[in-house]
C-alpha cells in the first residue's frame, strides 16, 4: 500500500475523540500519525494501519 507522509487517511474505525481522519507524519515499518480531531500523535505498526484504512486522500498528485 502506497502511504506517504502528508497523506490523510480515512479509517474504518474512529479514534476515541470521534474523528476518523489521520494525518501521516512518518511512514515505514511503523507509522507516526496525528489525529485530525484532537491533534494527538501516536505510533502504530504498518500491519494494524493497513487493514483499517478505508481511503487515502492526497492534496497534490505527481
Amino acid at each position: 500500500m502506497d502511504v506517504r507522509p502528508g497523506d490523510v487517511l480515512l479509517m474504518k474505525k474512529q479514534h476515541p475523540c470521534g474523528s476518523n481522519q489521520m494525518f501521516v507524519i512518518r511512514s515505514g515499518m511503523d507509522f507516526k500519525l496525528k489525529c485530525m480531531g484532537c491533534s494527538r500523535e501516536f505510533m502504530i505498526s504498518r500491519g494494524k494501519i493497513e487493514k483499517n484504512i478505508k481511503k487515502i486522500v492526497r492534496d497534490s498528485e505527481g
